[in-house]
Parts: C-alpha cells; sequence; structure tokens
C-alpha cells in the first residue's frame, strides 16, 4: 500500500510555496488529532494567483483547475509545517467557495478539483470527507476559489 507522499510523487503534480497570511490568522492549527486550515486561494508554483471569477472571467474547468490549485496550497501548508503528508490519515471536512455571479449553479463541479485531488493521495475512503461547496459574490483578491479544510492526524 502507498502512501500519501508516495501516492502525490505518482501524480507528477509540484506544490506551490506555502502561502503567507494575509491578514490575522494562522494557516494551519493542530487541535488533538484534528489539523485545520484556513482558507487557501490558488497560489501557482512562482506564488502568483489566478484571478478571475468562475463563469465570468474563467471556465468551469479552469476553476476546476484553480480548485487543484488550491488544494496544492493546502499541501504545501501542511509540509510547511508537519514536514509530510503521510502524518494526515484522513480528510473529515472541506468547505469550498467559488467566486461568480449569482446564476453559477455548478460549484460542486469545480471544488472537485481540490477533492479529486486528495481522493488521489489518500484513496477515497480516507480522501474523501464530509464537504460543502457553494458560490461567493467576491473573494479576496478576485480569486476563483477558496478552500478551508480539516484533517485527522495519525
Amino acid at each position: 500500500m502507498s502512501t500519501p507522499e508516495e501516492n502525490f510523487a505518482k501524480l507528477g503534480l509540484s506544490l506551490p510555496p506555502a502561502p503567507k497570511p494575509l491578514g490575522v490568522y494562522k494557516p494551519l492549527l493542530i487541535d488533538g488529532k484534528h489539523c485545520l486550515v484556513s482558507g487557501h486561494g490558488p497560489v501557482k508554483d512562482k506564488g502568483e494567483l489566478i484571478i478571475g471569477r468562475v463563469g465570468v472571467d474563467l471556465t468551469m474547468d479552469e476553476g476546476k483547475l484553480a480548485a487543484q490549485q488550491v488544494g496544492l496550497a493546502i499541501l504545501a501548508t501542511i509540509k510547511a509545517n508537519l514536514g509530510s503528508l503521510d502524518k494526515i490519515k484522513r480528510v473529515i471536512k472541506v468547505l469550498g467557495m467559488v467566486g461568480c455571479d449569482s446564476d453559477f449553479e455548478k460549484h460542486p463541479y469545480v471544488i472537485n478539483g481540490c477533492s479529486e485531488l486528495f481522493a488521489a493521495i489518500w484513496g477515497t475512503d480516507n480522501g474523501v470527507g464530509v464537504r460543502s461547496a457553494v458560490g461567493m459574490g467576491s473573494l479576496p483578491g478576485n480569486i476563483p476559489v477558496e478552500i478551508e479544510a480539516m484533517f485527522e492526524l495519525y
């Protein structure tokens, strides 16, 4: 059975730099056996953000890729703070927010970009938790997706 680190390596994806807080909050907090990760945006490999609203400036598929990039930023924060993805036992919860117009209705499809990434790393049993996917009229810095998550630690 492969470890989360091995599963991530097989994907051939790279992690962006772990984002620094843009306000007064901690990017990651450990509470007992839980690891809570603050809302992250779509940080690319050189630290720049993907911007635009899904359904306006970005297609649904571009939004889904942005959500995957948010997932990668979350993984970067986990590795920066815990040292390894192998310290995470499972995904408990994902809250995905999609920056879009009020008539956009495909929020779950967009957030699948992150959820599918986590499932590929931790497997379908441990990589899929409970989830909400909602639309927002605006997100900080005009990013298309913001995601926060909760994990269980070993």
